[in-house]
């Protein structure tokens, strides 16, 4: 085995383009990513880009926050949280303010537009889109076989899966019959939408939608929600609405008509009820998306295998820290193979990932859900009686709060001891 380590990512997505961006940094790792669609695309609208996964790109690069930049990213001056129905109706309920505070809070950008800038310079002979996976063989010298199902194959010491919610490298890890192996349904629903600047304005409110003062607000109702915030250097507006039915499902789609959409937002503040209409309510349906997320795996590797991103820990959005954990995974694991120099210490850079990127993503996925339910009103102990439950954005802190600097050290010394103990076994 030469001195370079093979490895090889599945999945072109913000995850595995993050990792693959991260290990461009060493030079002795041979890296390679493979896509199953046809390009390197992405779906869905914004991610939010949270203090903390602003630090682990400080970390990975001194030039990885220009990406953001680059890719339009609008930093948010502050947040806040809105009561929408109820005898509190309009009030704030919590908010935080960058100015206040003295901390960064977080960025929205563009999906699409930030992967773009994270493979932008990568040499093309190391991405390879039309390449879904199909099987693995361990081969007697440790290595690996990669089989495609358009019958290619790629060798390589070490496989990443970063592919998604779906992930057959999951599946290889921890078996297609363990329960957390699929994901489940969380029986929430959303619809997404992006606006120019100027028309979400007119019907939202220049109060609520200002690029010199871009804030993100999250509207609580009774099973019902809707946020908004500036994106793509503030041309854009994302606007959502999500609604808690509390029925159970195992559809990942539904279709919702306009006539339903008003109906469940009856009730609202008049300037909400004019933006759903006018953003939304113009064509007769949309196509809803559920919200799913992954029970807690017992292991994110398996000799070498691993996952990262929503492979890994596929969640809710209400902490807004998808994209962030991924950030965050992948500033744990480069920094690790960075200080592999065989296949053995690989093995044991995969181990200590693994130990301390599950407890941290894992509580965030169940920390999500709970708040998730929290802001369609349906707390157990609050409903719409949000002063009850205290400051919202202390569910926030453990997130945002955390030292990236000391998780990436606290890392490697895990590293060193899976190498100790295997060197004195």
């Amino acid at each position: 085995m030469s001195n370079s380590i093979r490895i090889a990512i599945s999945g072109g997505g913000l995850a595995g383009a993050s990792l693959l961006h991260a290990l461009t940094n060493f030079p002795h790792l041979d890296v390679h990513i493979f896509e199953s669609a046809s390009a390197f695309k992405e779906a869905g609208l914004a991610i939010g880009v949270t203090r903390n996964a602003q630090a682990a790109l400080d970390l990975i690069s001194p030039s990885a926050p220009e990406l953001l930049k680059r890719a339009g990213a609008v930093p948010m001056r502050g947040v806040r949280f809105m009561i929408a129905q109820g005898d509190g109706q309009g009030e704030v309920i919590d908010e935080v303010d960058d100015t206040s505070e003295g901390k960064r809070l977080t960025s929205i950008v563009h999906r699409a537009a930030y992967l773009r800038e994270l493979l932008a310079g990568v040499p093309q002979e190391r991405l390879h889109a039309s390449k879904k996976l199909d099987t693995v063989d361990r081969n007697d010298d440790g290595s690996l076989t990669l089989r495609f199902t358009d019958g290619s194959t790629h060798e390589c010491d070490i496989l990443v899966g970063a592919d998604g919610i779906h992930s057959t490298v999951r599946r290889l890890i921890l078996g297609k019959d363990d329960p957390a192996a699929s994901p489940r349904n969380t029986g929430i629903w959303l619809v997404m939408t992006l606006q120019p600047y100027a028309e979400a304005q007119a019907s939202i409110g220049q109060g609520l939608i200002d690029a010199q003062d871009a804030r993100e607000y999250s509207w609580i109702g009774d099973g019902n929600y809707v946020m908004h915030n500036l994106l793509s250097d503030g041309q854009l507006v994302q606007f959502v609405i999500a609604s808690n039915d509390g029925k159970e499902s195992d559809l990942w789609h539904r279709t919702v008509s306009s006539h339903e959409i008003k109906e469940l937002y009856q009730g609202w503040p008049p300037h909400l009820l004019q933006a759903i209409e006018e953003l939304l309510c113009k064509q007769p349906e949309h196509q809803a998306i559920y919200l799913w997320e992954h029970p807690p795996a017992r292991t994110y590797a398996s000799g070498p295998l691993c996952v990262i991103g929503d492979a890994a820990h596929a969640t809710t959005p209400w902490h807004g820290s998808g994209g962030g954990m991924s950030i965050e995974d992948s500033l744990i694991l480069s920094t690790l193979l960075g200080r592999a120099k065989s296949r053995i210490e690989a093995l044991a850079a995969l181990r200590a990932y693994d130990r301390v990127r599950r407890p941290r993503t894992q509580r965030i996925v169940d920390s999500s859900r709970g708040t998730g339910i929290i802001l369609t009103g349906r707390g157990e102990d609050t409903g719409l009686q949000m002063k009850k439950s205290g400051s919202l954005l202390r569910r926030w802190d453990f997130i945002l709060d955390i030292d990236m600097g000391k998780h990436r050290n606290e890392a490697i010394e895990l590293m060193e001891a899976e190498l100790a103990e295997a060197t004195s076994g």
